[in-house]
């Protein structure tokens, strides 16, 4: 293609043919031109095959570089930058004669190639032919020079071989003792081991050894480490010890050896713990590590040096509370705050209630700083006890440290028993009022039970409250009943008119409701089965003597004033008493006690006032001689109609008066309640009375004429219902008539 592209036209004698009409037929001698028959293969040829492109090319490669010299020297190159654009005629001249000759070189090249073809191809494949013999003949060379060497290695490698069989066959004897000597190895190197891992089992290395007998090393994890090795060689070795032979001499020197160290370690364990214990009783907040836990813990393996340790700690820690119980009287807190607690000795209750708090968060602190030592507090308890609410009784399951805390405890506290009984006694004897002295006996009763329910009744500081308590319970009952003694002693004016509680009456109730509000704060009753069991004494004391008083001054009253104000003064001052009773759930026993009283003089009264009003309705004397006459005399005999007439009339007279719906005789009374049970009662048996009139005069046995008339003439009429309708009683006579 590229020939073809750079070939000029064919000459005009080869391309020129005749034109050929369609109608005339193609002779043969035109088919035969070779002209003809070269045109049509060229224009059969189908450029666009690979091969053919291929080999036009290669032509084109061969034959391209002799066409294009004699263009390259023309001057028909006018791209340059510096090329005019005018041409003259010259110049057009001899571009037209290079033109020319480049066509003739062309054409040339063309018809040199066609006659030359075969003989440059043949010349090319000889070129080729030599250089690929050429390359050949030096890869030849390679191939014997290698094949030399591989010769010259294959007798080296036969030498080596023959060497390797000899000197094999020479060092078998070496091999077999090589051999014999690594197994021995192998053994020797297993014995090692195993030896190696029974030292470091039963046996304490140097560090170890040193961290358990040395005073420089501290107590710590390197000490208690090196314990638990010893421990755990001493429970290893007793395999060592029950075997079928008996003891092993390595068992019993291993058993020895652990047996030193650990003795050593437990003294070095004791030596520390008494020196730390020393140290404690300087310092009020006390905090236990895990270093002191661990010592503890590992000193318990030896009771008898714990013991002794903790003798120390006892008597640190009284000397220690008791020097800071005495600052807090005297001196107070850091900085003088808190103040001291004996600038408040005027005032009993705060002053006695400072110390005895003191006490108790002494107590909390040292308790708790006990159970950390041992291991008992926080997270340490053991899953399957329970956790202890605040002022929940403290319960000890039994166990040795549990133990150890009560006893401990009981002991630190006891040098706080002396001046703290002997101020709060002194305190408590010094006091004239006697609630000062019962709400110093409750605060004390509650610190007693708190101490009891924290260290237990057995301790001694329990005791001592308990001491105390009685003391202060004691003196405040002495005080009341004093008061008791004082109160029947004052004399009361018997012309006082007035029906009312006296005024030193009023004062007592006064003084036992103050009382009772102070026993009902303190709650210290919980502890009992039954609610105010433990305040019944003080109501015995207190009532007593004012229920006493009052019947004594109403005894009084009853010289001079009429017999009916001695049962109502003595109701008032009664009642008033039990209402101030009835205020606390706690004196419901008392209440009881009081209103059986009071039912018995509402029975008297009641009869009294039922024969007041019998008189007052002009039928005391007909009931009286109802009841009195005897079964065989006619009623009529005994109270005849002319003296029954009258005494009706007078009763339907009253019937319209006030009294029949207020007495004024019960007006005195300063209970409602009484005024109307009392009346009504009255009034009820007022009705039976007249109810049992009316029969006795309608039996005919009793001989009176025309009773109906007599009875209906004046109101009720004869009617009892009519009677229960006036009084306001109709319920009360539905109840009567269904009994």
């Amino acid at each position: 293609m590229s020939v073809q592209a750079h070939s000029p036209a064919p000459p005009p004698s080869f391309l020129s043919v005749p034109p050929r009409n369609a109608g005339t037929p193609v002779s043969a001698s035109q088919t035969r031109n070779p002209i003809t028959i070269r045109l049509r293969k060229i224009l059969g040829t189908n450029f666009t095959d690979e091969a053919t492109t291929e080999a036009l090319r290669t032509l084109s490669e061969l034959y391209g570089t002799q066409s294009t010299a004699p263009v390259s020297d023309s001057k028909v190159q006018t791209d340059g930058p510096d090329s005019d654009d005018d041409w003259s005629d010259d110049d057009d001249a001899d571009v037209g004669l290079a033109v020319e000759d480049h066509r003739e070189g062309l054409n040339e090249t063309a018809s040199r190639a066609r006659k030359n073809l075969r003989r440059d191809l043949e010349n090319k494949l000889a070129q080729g032919s030599q250089q690929f013999l050429q390359a050949f003949s030096e890869v030849d060379q390679k191939l014997d020079e290698l094949q030399n060497h591989v010769a010259a290695m294959r007798i080296a490698c036969d030498e080596a071989e023959t060497q390797l069989r000899l000197s094999s066959e020479a060092s078998r004897s070496l091999l077999d003792r090589a051999e014999s000597l690594r197994s021995e190895r192998e053994e020797v190197e297993m014995r090692k081991s195993i030896v190696m891992l029974f030292l470091n089992r039963f046996t304490l290395s140097d560090e170890e050894a040193e961290a358990i007998t040395s005073r420089d090393i501290p107590i710590g994890p390197r000490f208690f480490e090196a314990m638990n090795k010893t421990e755990h060689i001493r429970n290893d070795c007793r395999v060592l010890m029950s075997g079928e032979e008996g003891p092993t001499k390595a068992g019993l020197d291993i058993m020895v050896s652990t047996s030193s160290y650990l003795e050593q370690g437990y003294e070095k364990i004791y030596r520390w713990c008494s020196f730390e214990f020393r140290q404690l009783g300087r310092d009020i907040q006390l905090e236990v590590d895990s270093t002191m836990q661990q010592a503890i813990c590992r000193l318990s393996q030896r009771p008898e040096l714990l013991s002794e340790a903790l003798a120390f700690l006892t008597q640190a820690r009284q000397t220690g509370l008791l020097s800071a119980f005495l600052d807090a009287l005297t001196r107070g807190g850091p900085s003088g705050l808190p103040r001291p607690i004996e600038l408040h000795a005027h005032d009993p209750i705060r002053y006695v209630g400072d110390m005895l708090a003191w006490v108790h968060q002494a107590i909390a602190a040292e308790c708790e700083f006990l159970e950390s030592l041992f291991g008992l507090g926080g997270g340490q308890e053991d899953e399957g006890r329970a956790r202890r609410m605040v002022g929940a009784v403290r319960t000890y399951g039994g166990s040795e440290e549990e133990g150890w805390v009560k006893e401990l405890l009981n002991s630190a506290v006891t040098k706080l028993c002396v001046p703290l009984k002997v101020r709060v006694q002194q305190t408590v004897r010094s006091q004239e009022s006697s609630i000062v002295s019962y709400k110093v006996a409750n605060l004390l009763q509650y610190y007693m039970l708190t101490m009891r329910r924290t260290i237990g009744e057995d301790a001694l500081l329990s005791t001592t409250l308990s001491e105390i308590t009685e003391v202060s319970y004691k003196v405040f009952f002495d005080a009341i009943e004093a008061h008791g003694r004082a109160l029947l002693r004052i004399p009361l004016d018997p012309d006082d008119p007035s029906l009312t509680p006296p005024l030193p009456i009023l004062e007592h109730a006064q003084l036992l409701r103050e009382i009772m509000q102070v026993y009902d704060s303190s709650l210290l009753d919980d502890t009992t089965p039954e609610p105010g069991q433990t305040f019944n004494r003080i109501l015995d004391v207190m009532l007593d003597p004012a229920m006493d008083m009052c019947t004594a001054a109403a005894e009084e009253k009853a010289r001079y004033r009429p017999q009916w104000d001695r049962a109502v003064f003595v109701l008032n001052c009664w009642c008033y008493l039990q209402n101030v009773l009835e205020a606390f759930e706690f004196t419901s026993e008392k209440c009881r006690t009081i209103q059986e009283k009071i039912d018995e003089r509402v029975r008297l009264l009641e009869d009294e006032h039922y024969e007041n009003i019998l008189r007052d309705a002009s039928l005391y004397d007909i009931v009286a001689t109802i009841k009195s006459k005897s079964l065989s005399d006619p009623l009529s005999h005994v109270l005849p109609a002319l003296q029954l007439q009258p005494a009706l009339a007078r009763f339907s007279l009253w019937l319209s008066s006030p009294e029949v719906v207020h007495s004024p005789r019960l007006s005195a009374l300063t209970s409602p309640f009484l005024h109307s049970t009392i009346h009504r009662v009255s009034l009820a048996r007022v009705t039976k009375a007249y109810a049992k009139l009316c029969e006795e005069v309608r039996k005919p046995e009793n001989r009176y004429e025309a009773a109906s008339t007599l009875l209906g003439m004046e109101r009720p009429f004869g009617q009892a219902g009519v009677l229960w309708a006036i009084f306001g009683l109709e319920e009360e006579s539905e109840e009567s008539e269904a009994e």
